[in-house]
């Protein structure tokens, strides 16, 4: 059989990655499984690993290809981070720092600021975000780091960042600092134009005024450089400044709207590690008289998980292109996306712990170099990083009026949306001025949901798609209605906001996720069954991964609704089975693997 390759050129580049990074089974090349756990089990940060991803050209795809760099496309980085992540996460967030450090200087600073910070990330310059604080967390306006003026047009920064990663390694920090009113500790409340931007080169610091803080130790992603930094009057050129002086906060915001998307590379990479691990167990373990994989407990969980990853790539396709397509709603979307990719991985990866049973708490070369509880350990991080699931979720709540309003008027983005799910348009160039602090017309996936699915039963009455298809696209339809009402009866406030919002924002995810899911599959179908030679395309040709997802989100979105999904779920296994023997990725748009990367 040839090799299958996937003809999405961002997964052919992603594929290119994974295979000049090697097999990561052979313990004697440098970003092997056996490395890494080993360097976990030291604490110790994968400085040959990051090297090498330098030399092989990564951080070029951090940089906007205006600034002369690679980054034409945010899916592209996306999927090159994920292959990455799939081997480790610790290493994904140890150099993937790098660009949620300067993503503020693309979005708001100057071109000549944003040439010359790409020609020093290109050469290897490690940068990070300072943005949080020990007594704050994510609450940035109460921020007490202060930038006063001082007599050389520039600022004296003091205060600390903590919490902040590559914190001690970064050239580098973006700091989030009070240049507005305080009532003269620095300790003041604050508005959002209280706020501003300095990108601040530590090199050119003297320690006495810009020291470490020490590195703190986690749990997962054991060898990263968390800590913080403490600035006690270090003085800082004005041309550090970033944007102007006051628009700090809303630089943050519209760059926490890329990075948030960006962070589900983590998700889909753990996912394909931990997926990968069970499924080759279910087929080799031998139990009662067949293997593992013959139970019909172990294929269930086997494919609820792997609808669980088609799902979750199905988001992060459409959400990555939005970034493009659909920038004026990314307020909505990138909350959407960060908090429902890591929260439902999060599930799978303890759904597959089951199967592994035992193995999934073994360390060293016992069971596969530990990676089961490694990554397990590792992802629960990724839900925190910028802005933790609770935060994503209260940004939906308080965007409510907007979105409901929106919804109820029907208001679509036709072309937007098109190129969002179409995998073979073309992307608009990104548009840093399309970012909007509000999604004003709504969010069009949402409020495409009903034609989606109108379009769907539509298919199958004249024999195109299959009835079983329609009709559950049909019950998520019916479970949409009513929310817009709900939503639009909510009353946002400051605090105290109610456990009933929370839970209206997930259920509007979940419909994010269903249309993202539906409008994928209408939009490519035809032209993606059969290209590769595997009988796995099947799950475009009729609709069984969409139906396997969809069958999911009813459990979710009418968790009282009886919906016997076995049937479904079963017909996945073998598909399953079929791109982990063949090694690819199981994806909806798999590639060859390196051997053992998965």
């Amino acid at each position: 059989m040839t090799t299958p390759v996937t003809t999405h050129p961002v997964f052919r580049t992603a594929s290119l990655l994974d295979h000049r990074l090697g097999d990561p089974d052979d313990d004697g090349r440098l970003f092997s499984y056996a490395r890494c756990g080993a360097l976990d089990d030291r604490e110790e940060f994968p400085v040959e690993i990051c090297r090498e991803l330098d030399f092989l050209g990564l951080p070029a795809s951090y940089v906007p290809v205006a600034y002369g760099g690679s980054l034409g496309g945010y899916e592209q980085v996306l999927q090159q981070m994920r292959a990455v992540a799939r081997r480790d996460l610790t290493v994904a967030v140890a150099h993937g720092k790098t660009f949620l450090g300067a993503v503020s200087v693309w979005v708001g600073g100057s071109r000549e600021q944003a040439g010359a910070l790409a020609r020093l990330v290109m050469d290897g310059a490690v940068v990070s975000w300072g943005l949080t604080e020990r007594d704050h967390g994510s609450d940035l306006l109460a921020g007490e780091v202060v930038a006063r003026p001082d007599t050389d047009d520039g600022y004296s920064v003091s205060g600390e960042k903590w919490l902040i990663n590559n914190a001690n390694r970064g050239r580098f920090v973006c700091v989030l600092a009070r240049t507005g009113s305080t009532d003269g500790d620095g300790s003041a409340p604050g508005g959002a134009r209280d706020f501003s931007l300095l990108l601040i080169d530590k090199a050119r610091l003297d320690p006495a005024v810009c020291r470490p803080l020490p590195a703190v130790r986690l749990h997962g992603i054991r060898g990263a450089d968390i800590g913080g930094v403490a600035f006690a009057g270090a003085p800082v050129p004005g041309s550090a400044l970033v944007g102007e002086e006051g628009a700090g906060a809303e630089i943050v915001l519209k760059s926490l709207q890329l990075t948030r998307i960006l962070c589900a590379s983590l998700s889909l990479g753990a996912a394909d590690n931990a997926l990968g691990l069970a499924v080759g167990y279910a087929l080799e373990r031998r139990a009662y008289g067949g293997t593992l994989i013959d139970l019909p407990q172990t294929r269930r969980m086997l494919a609820q998980s792997y609808a669980d990853v088609l799902l979750a790539e199905a988001v992060t396709l459409v959400s990555s292109r939005s970034i493009h397509a659909l920038t004026g709603e990314l307020a909505a979307v990138s909350a959407i996306t960060k908090y429902f990719v890591p929260t439902l991985v999060d599930q799978m990866i303890g759904r597959l712990g089951t199967v592994l049973g035992a193995r999934s708490l073994l360390v060293g070369p016992t069971f596969r170099h530990g990676r089961f509880q490694k990554v397990q350990r590792d992802h629960r991080i990724v839900g925190i990083f910028d802005g933790n699931t609770l935060v994503n979720l209260h940004s939906l709540v308080n965007h409510f009026p907007l979105l409901a309003r929106q919804w109820k008027k029907g208001t679509v983005d036709a072309e937007g949306l098109a190129a969002a799910t179409d995998l073979a348009a073309p992307l608009p160039e990104f548009d840093r001025d399309r970012l909007s602090l509000l999604p004003r017309t709504g969010n069009s996936l949402v409020q495409a949901l009903a034609a989606g699915t109108r379009e769907i039963s539509a298919l199958a009455a004249r024999g195109a798609a299959p009835v079983s298809l329609a009709r559950r696209a049909e019950a998520v339809g019916a479970a949409a209605e009513g929310l817009t009402a709900q939503l639009a009866a909510h009353r946002p406030t400051a605090v105290d906001v109610p456990a009933a919002a929370f839970e209206l924002a997930e259920r509007y995810a979940d419909c994010y996720a269903a249309s993202a899911a539906v409008h994928l599959w209408l939009r490519n179908r035809e032209t993606r069954a059969d290209r590769s030679g595997l009988s796995a395309d099947g799950l475009w040709a009729d609709g069984l991964w969409l139906e396997a997802v969809l069958a999911r989100l009813l459990a979710r979105l009418s968790p009282g609704r009886p919906d016997p999904a076995d049937d479904v779920l079963e017909r996945l296994v073998p598909f399953l089975a079929e791109q982990h023997g063949s090694g690819v990725l199981p994806s909806l748009l798999h590639y060859p693997l390196v051997k053992g990367s998965a």
